[in-house]
């Protein structure tokens, strides 16, 4: 347990910010979750939809600091790269 009192309000602040920043992360996953489904279902036009809009809340989402931006870019590129493989797989199909 904290032995100051600034420490006490950081906690409280700390659990503020947490409960604040919830839905915005719970949304980023879902959108992600969302894109990555339609991914492996096969179909590109509702692939690429999913990804663009997942990408797009990504950036909200870090742009209000919830996320790093970083953990933002590589969630992204991996996105991209399962919607890349998908397209390379029916353009040799």
């Amino acid at each position: 347990m904290a032995n100051s009192k600034s420490a006490l309000k950081r906690i409280r602040v700390a659990e503020r910010r947490r409960q604040r920043n919830k839905p915005y992360k719970s949304s980023a996953k879902t959108f992600v979750r969302r894109a990555e489904v339609a991914i492996v279902e096969g179909d590109e036009a509702t692939a690429v939809s999913a990804v663009a809009e997942a990408v797009s809340v990504l950036d909200r989402v870090a742009g209000k600091g919830v996320i790093h931006p970083n953990n933002a870019a590589r969630r992204k590129s991996r996105l991209m790269a399962k919607l890349n493989r998908l397209r390379a797989g029916e353009a040799a199909a």
